[in-house]
């Protein structure tokens, strides 16, 4: 089936992957890698260390990864940069200095551009906020996770509550306007009283914005393995009523499953760009992206259509590839599998989305899924109302059987 999508009426982001971390995290499933060892023997000649080594021909790749996609672009503005990791705070400044002047030269970005950058407060020390401000990044993202040092201790993050309160601080002071902090909860032994404490603890250190959501045992991880006693089903339904509330009554809104904005920021654009099915470039290790062609015009030798891609996910091969960063894979969303995708996004968002905008993103006539929307609205699962598609509080209760509907 051929697909009729206009283009440009599709928003555009950038997402960039720092993939390295001083270490790894024994939760994490991301693609990071620990930092290669600042030790007498990774010395060269020059002085430099490898990791100094690695930082300059990592952005070498970004810089050729970038250019490979410029084609992608078909005629749109970036409207959003998110960098992404790993901890992007390790990449030192000069490197996004020199990453962005290139994004300058090459992109056409909105003037109203939002830069988000992902940091960990233990790599915050002697952060050059004023710097990052200069180079463009007018969003932080704060890997906080607890404002307690045991839960701290038990994720193995290598920053403590205080140095999470004056990171946060810090980047206010410098004159971050929109500071996320990041929150987990469901901890090793969290009790009630010390998952609310985060969240007025995060509030106090001045978020605008806070990603509040639960741990998770993923494969491949260090917990998986050996899995910590964690808080059981009614705890965690506790955590989550309660700890709902008090965001609420702190002045935040809950706009999409996780995600909280207090009443001086707005919801992270770029974020909401993914949520709404839109296009999203991305350079970086083991980074992925989401394009829709017009026709084969803008990628020789692939049809009009919507597709997913991704890069190499090692470092090492990454930056060793001769000419771009390799594309391991750059696929075609089937036409079948389209409502499952809008949806699963579309849905996480509380207020929901136009139903129009489900013809704009996919190409595909709503007429397809009307039945489908009549009967979770019958179900009470979502809002019974003929121009928005949008969960119920119950619906959002059980997102899961939800989506099954459109799969």
């Amino acid at each position: 089936m051929s697909l009729l999508i206009n283009v440009s009426q599709i928003p555009l982001a950038l997402y960039i992957h720092i993939p390295w971390c001083v270490k790894k995290c024994p939760y994490c499933d991301f693609n990071s890698h620990t930092l290669p060892n600042n030790d007498s023997q990774s010395l060269t000649q020059t002085g430099t260390t490898i990791a100094d080594d690695h930082f300059t021909v990592y952005v070498d790749a970004l810089i050729k990864d970038i250019d490979s996609q410029l084609s992608l672009i078909q005629g749109r503005e970036i409207t959003s940069i998110f960098i992404g990791g790993g901890t992007p705070s390790l990449l030192p400044i000069e490197q996004y200095q020199r990453l962005f002047s290139h994004l300058k030269a090459v992109l056409p970005l909105a003037k109203d551009l939002e830069v988000t950058m992902e940091a960990n407060p233990g790599t915050l020390e002697h952060a050059p906020f004023e710097e990052y401000l200069k180079v463009g990044i007018n969003r932080l993202s704060m890997g906080v996770q607890s404002f307690s040092d045991s839960k701290l201790k038990a994720l193995g993050r290598i920053h403590n509550a205080n140095q999470a309160q004056l990171a946060t601080q810090a980047a206010k002071k410098a004159g971050f306007k929109r500071v996320n902090i990041d929150l987990m909860h469901g901890l090793p032994n969290q009790n009630l009283a010390e998952a609310l404490t985060d969240i007025e603890q995060a509030h106090h250190a001045g978020a605008t914005h806070i990603s509040w959501y639960q741990l998770t045992i993923e494969p491949n991880t260090v917990f998986y393995r050996n899995t910590p006693v964690l808080p059981d089903d009614n705890d965690l339904a506790d955590i989550e009523e309660q700890g709902s509330a008090l965001l609420t009554q702190l002045g935040y809104q809950n706009y999409e499953v996780s995600a909280w904005v207090g009443a001086q920021d707005i919801p992270c654009r770029h974020n909401v760009n993914y949520w709404q099915f839109g296009d999203y470039l991305a350079i970086g290790a083991g980074a992925h992206g989401k394009i829709t062609l017009a026709d084969d015009s803008s990628y020789p030798g692939f049809n009009s259509g919507i597709y997913r891609f991704s890069k190499t996910r090692l470092p090492k091969d990454y930056m060793s590839y001769q000419g771009f960063p390799k594309m391991v894979g750059f696929s075609a969303i089937a036409t079948e599998d389209l409502s499952g995708e809008f949806m699963m996004n579309a849905l996480r968002l509380s207020s929901g989305v136009p139903l129009s905008l489900y013809s704009v993103r996919t190409g595909l006539a709503t007429e397809q899924i009307m039945p489908i929307i009549k009967r979770l609205q019958q179900q009470g699962l979502l809002v019974d109302n003929e121009e928005f598609i949008q969960p119920t509080a119950l619906g959002q209760r059980y997102l899961n059987q939800v989506l099954q509907a459109f799969l």
